[in-house]
């Protein structure tokens, strides 16, 4: 049995139906008749992701959360772009459909495209699964090989040369997170004055870049009922082009392993599966990715404390919408307590 990816659309957060509906049937050809039904996808903090089905046909339609947003951030046109270049190069990639900027169809800029099906992986395998530690370990190896395969693209030849600017990323990158988390701050942490300091006067010299996700994992991508492919990734709404080891940073700071403390196990509620036997811990993922991409990784520890620190300001970003009243989420209530321990887990990555 399947795991569903869909819920009914959350109270405060539905979409006018008649509305999108003239929308789609005005611009896209060989819709079949019936009426617009639309269901929410339930993972994510951010975005909002919505199933449309008209009869047998169906897409995604993606757009910004609701309420004021941070400065650059959640920009649908960008993200289109980005699937547009590397939907050809990159097949888990899906394909963009449309973009529109017409806010009078949903409230914002928005974009659809479309639909995979397959399993997506959070804190649970789905019923009828039997888990083995070679299912586990197999799973890494895919996660691994398909970040790889994505640095391995050559960007000069894309489109993205023109939204990217690889020079100084990562000083761009440790200033900006820094300026983000101090707009959204509402506590006063200690050791977030501490990694400040720490980042801007260790930063390591970049690696050669290439296109990077910057929100690769687990539950981001969509695997084959087997397993054993992965089929869909999701989210390149802060794929650019930069050093791949701040991409392997995110990577690991989302990868929970069994003997992590419980707070950053269960700051978000249950822990992901990455915590079952057989799953790679992240040192063995940071070697196996290593030795597949012929990269050094000896400056790793900057990169992963800098990725908690990302982390932690995404967290406190959405925590700072709650308090304002932008979001009525019940999940968002505690986030603070969460960025507090993705903070003090950073620091003890220096310490260490």
């Amino acid at each position: 049995m399947k795991q569903a990816d869909t819920i009914a659309v959350k109270e405060g957060e539905g979409l006018d139906l008649r509305t999108l509906e003239t929308f789609l049937r005005r611009n896209l050809t060989d819709l079949p008749d019936g009426h617009l039904t639309v269901e929410q996808f339930w993972a994510g903090h951010s975005n909002l992701t919505y199933q449309l089905a008209i009869g047998d046909w169906e897409a995604v339609l993606r757009r910004p959360p609701l309420g004021p947003v941070a400065p650059k951030a959640h920009d649908m046109n960008r993200e289109f772009k980005i699937l547009s270049e590397l939907h050809s190069l990159f097949s888990p990639a899906p394909e963009p459909i449309l973009f529109s900027d017409d806010e009078s169809v949903v409230g914002s800029p928005f974009f659809i495209m479309e639909r995979k099906r397959g399993i997506v992986l959070d804190t649970s395998f789905p019923e009828g699964i039997e888990v083995t530690p070679e299912i586990c370990r197999g799973l890494s190896h895919t996660m691994v090989d398909w970040l790889v395969e994505l640095h391995a693209i050559d960007y000069t030849k894309t489109r993205l040369v023109e939204i990217s600017n690889p020079d100084g990323f990562m000083e761009r990158q440790v200033h900006g997170w820094i300026g983000r988390y101090e707009r959204a701050k509402t506590d006063d942490i200690p050791e977030a004055e501490r990694l400040k300091v720490w980042m801007t006067a260790n930063m390591p010299k970049s690696q050669p870049p290439t296109v990077i996700h910057y929100d690769y994992k687990l539950n981001n991508a969509m695997f084959s009922g087997d397993l054993k492919e992965m089929i869909g990734l999701f989210d390149w709404e802060m794929s650019t082009v930069g050093d791949p080891l701040a991409d392997l940073g995110a990577a690991m700071s989302y990868w929970i392993q069994h003997d992590d403390p419980k707070l950053l196990k269960f700051g978000l509620g249950k822990p992901s599966v990455t915590i079952t036997e057989g799953f790679m811990s992240r040192q063995e993922f940071i070697e196996a990715y290593a030795a597949k991409s012929s990269r050094d990784v000896s400056d790793m520890d900057f990169y992963l404390t800098f990725a908690y620190f990302k982390l932690a300001v995404i967290c406190q970003q959405i925590y700072f919408r709650y308090r304002k009243g932008q979001t009525k989420d019940a999940r968002f209530a505690h986030f603070d307590q969460f960025v507090k321990t993705l903070l003090v887990h950073a620091a003890g990555v220096i310490e260490d």
